[in-house]
């Protein structure tokens, strides 16, 4: 940090682990903004956290150096400040760094899906009681501007992270501009017919986007679909949750796993991952599930360490966990990184066939498809039966075709015959 006269520059401060530079995703002051001790300022984004960084003065924001989804090197400016604070008492705070207001949600290298939260909860919107105005998620000076403008902001739509009210958004609402979710048909002309919007990729979404590529890019993908018959395990599900009801409920997801947990021993190159630079691969005993979860800020991969050591109803109840965690952007670095292979399922909306991309440095990624009732031919007879597809992917430079045909057979044959998945 350094001073001139009473302006006071923040400066992007060293967060750690190595990190050079930081992404804007989303700023929460403007020009002309008087900002108190402690307030949020702007949302950092790098490849291992969501970062909120918050004024360590009081002052009146003078200038912004930099647009969302601009990157900025460690100890480059970011906001300068005209305040009162003198020289002696900014160095004192300098000296005592007072640590961001940070949610640690990282993200593992090279991920497609698992990336981090772009936005969190600061100290300043903590709300002070159960009122509806007061439990809005906005900044002290976006509030301020509503005071100014006579709009109630607990009737104004949030366009930022994370539910977040903006500046923008109070200020188009009081103009009458709100936005609206759907527009209406009628509401629309012809001269509409030719209208274009262009979206800048910042973020979250740049970070997606960029994991995707790397790993369409530098792993060649080898995929394999199979279909399994879960009428025997979908009755063994139903039937331990109709019994436990008091250890919560069980879904598929639990049982997939056990099925990897046994059949992962036999086939250790798929619970693995490479560094392909150093030419390395690293093959893992412990089973860490990493479980793509939709969020509202993009897919998010939280992950389910020692798996193998979890019986049933505690893997359930630590995917729920993990997955409530991902959505409300509370997932710290450590729940979401580390994993050895990854899950993908899209639930009902899972289709008959998917190609799940790679999740780097991992080998493998086993995706779920919808389940259906369908007729099949069993024993010379047709009957209903509740069938899956299982979608997989593979690293073909690390895992033989032979090899991951093998592997889901071998998680089929588990889970067609699901007392097997208990037997030692």
């Amino acid at each position: 940090m350094s001073t001139r006269s009473n302006q006071y520059i923040f400066k992007l401060p060293d967060i750690g682990e190595g990190i050079a530079e930081s992404e804007i995703a989303q700023w929460h002051v403007a020009v002309g903004d008087t900002v108190e001790e402690d307030q949020q300022l702007v949302d950092m984004l790098t490849d291992k956290a969501a970062v909120e960084l918050s004024s360590p003065v009081a002052g009146r924001v003078l200038t912004i150096h930099g647009a969302a989804g601009d990157k900025i090197a460690v100890g480059g400016a970011l906001v300068t400040l005209e305040t009162d604070t003198s020289a002696g008492e900014i160095a004192a705070a300098e000296a005592a760094p007072a640590a961001p207001a940070a949610a640690e949600t990282g993200a593992a290298t090279g991920a497609p899906t698992q990336t981090t939260s772009a936005a969190v909860a600061s100290k300043g919107d903590s709300p002070a009681s159960s009122s509806p105005r007061d439990s809005v998620a906005a900044s002290p000076a976006t509030r301020k501007r509503a005071r100014e403008l006579g709009v109630d902001i607990a009737m104004v739509t949030p366009t930022g992270a994370s539910g977040r009210v903006s500046r923008d958004d109070v200020e188009r609402h009081a103009s009458g501009g709100a936005v609206a979710t759907r527009p209406a048909p009628a509401a629309r002309s012809h001269g509409d017919d030719d209208a274009i919007e262009q979206i800048k990729v910042i973020g979250l979404r740049r970070k997606i986007a960029e994991a995707m590529q790397r790993s369409k890019q530098r792993i060649p993908h080898f995929a394999y679909v199979e279909e399994v018959d879960v009428t025997e395990l979908e009755a063994l599900r139903q039937h331990l949750n109709a019994t436990h009801k008091e250890r919560g409920k069980l879904t598929l997801l639990p049982l997939l796993i056990q099925a990897l947990a046994r059949a992962i021993p036999e086939f250790p190159q798929v619970n693995a991952t490479y560094d392909d630079e150093a030419g390395i691969v690293t093959r893992h005993r412990a089973l860490h599930v990493g479980i793509a979860a939709q969020t509202p800020n993009g897919l998010i991969v939280p992950v389910l360490k020692h798996a193998q050591r979890l019986d049933m109803w505690s893997r359930a109840t630590e995917i729920r966990r993990l997955a409530e965690a991902a959505r409300t952007g509370k997932a710290t670095r450590d729940e979401l990184s580390g994993s050895t292979i990854t899950i993908t399922s899209l639930g009902a909306l899972g289709g008959i066939v998917t190609t799940p991309v790679i999740n780097a440095p991992e080998v493998a990624i086993v995706g779920v498809n919808k389940l259906v009732e369908r007729p099949v031919v069993k024993n010379g007879q047709i009957v209903v039966r509740s069938m899956m597809n299982l979608s997989s992917s593979f690293d073909h430079r690390i895992v033989d075709g032979f090899d991951a045909a093998s592997f889901i057979q071998r998680v089929k044959a588990l889970l067609e015959h699901p007392a097997t998945l208990f037997i030692e």
